[in-house]
């Protein structure tokens, strides 16, 4: 089952998503960034595949919560983020941090172990359900009419990524505006063709 939070306020004519779809794959940390008064020393670290929307949660959390959030914890210096932890334990506030990559390798050993000690959040791969839903949302943002049993189709044809996701619903939308045709069945083709490589082996 799926559901969506909505974000803060985003100008008009943005393309920004304006919510968060929830599903299987992102439900614990929506629950855990909700609660952050239940976080070990007030600290929750996110990790997640490419595109499966930390930035979106962290945006929602710094709107929803008095503290601070980190996105794109690896690429600062670490004396800055031990100090920034150590400001927000002083203030009692929590502390998000978000790492973009695959992984934070952190060579500070006083912050290593501090970080070692916070909760560890993780998305986790879409199912059907939510890959249907992101599908949904990704094309409600561009203003693109998908076309009935759309999902149905594609997920099962598909990479089943975050990234895929959202690489789909844009080659679609392109190649229905190239073509100033509706996105139906031979849309969805040749987009799968185009993201997913030639597959003769693919279902039709």
């Amino acid at each position: 089952m799926t559901s969506q939070i909505a974000l803060p306020l985003i100008p008009a004519g943005s393309r920004q998503p304006t919510s968060i779809v929830v599903g299987s794959g992102n439900r614990a940390v929506a629950e855990a960034l909700a609660t952050p008064e239940t976080w070990p020393f007030r600290t929750a670290i996110l990790h997640g595949p490419a595109r499966s929307g930390k930035s979106l949660f962290a945006r929602w959390f710094a709107n929803r919560h008095a503290g601070g959030t980190i996105d794109g914890v690896e690429a600062l210096e670490e004396t800055e983020i031990f100090h920034r932890w150590n400001r927000a334990q002083e203030d009692g506030f929590p502390l998000l941090l978000v790492v973009d990559g695959a992984s934070w390798d952190i060579t500070l050993p006083d912050l290593r172990s501090r970080m070692g000690a916070a909760l560890q959040l993780e998305i986790g791969p879409p199912d059907d359900a939510l890959a249907s839903e992101l599908m949904l949302s990704h094309a409600a943002e561009r203003g693109l009419a998908l076309g009935e049993g759309a999902p149905a189709y594609l997920v099962p044809r598909m990479e089943r990524s975050y990234a895929a996701i959202e690489k789909i619903v844009s080659t679609i939308d392109r190649l229905s505006l190239e073509r100033q045709v509706p996105a139906t069945l031979s849309i969805w083709r040749d987009a799968l063709d185009a993201v997913e490589g030639p597959d003769q082996g693919r279902l039709l």
